[in-house]
């Protein structure tokens, strides 16, 4: 069974950091690509990030570049996700997510920036 779970979210004040950890099973973790995705209250999914299965190659979107770093482990078949200076409007569900022939993703886990 192919399973992403995502962990890490909470509560931050502006400018705080968190790491998200995406934990991979039931599939070659180390042959996809994968990426992370958020969705605010009211709002539809947002793209934030991509790297590509050997972790050499990434991208982010505008609003989080130079302050989200995306990263994986294959050994560990994980994927991360490094926040800085957060700000409010980061606040959301993040979820990782990979193509297996359809989208596959975790329940989110939430991250919320106020002071």
């Amino acid at each position: 069974e192919v399973q992403l779970v995502e962990s890490g979210g909470g509560l931050v004040q502006p400018g705080g950091s968190l790491r998200l950890s995406c934990a991979a099973s039931g599939f070659t973790f180390g042959s996809y690509d994968m990426t992370w995705v958020r969705q605010a209250p009211g709002k539809g999914p947002e793209w934030v990030s991509t790297i590509n299965s050997r972790g050499g190659t990434t991208y982010y979107a505008d609003s989080v570049k130079g302050r989200f770093t995306i990263s994986r482990d294959n050994a560990k078949n994980t994927l991360y996700l490094q926040m800085n200076s957060l700000k409010p409007e980061d606040t959301a569900v993040y979820y990782c997510a990979t193509n297996l022939g359809g989208t596959v993703k975790g329940q989110g886990t939430q991250v919320t920036v106020s002071s």
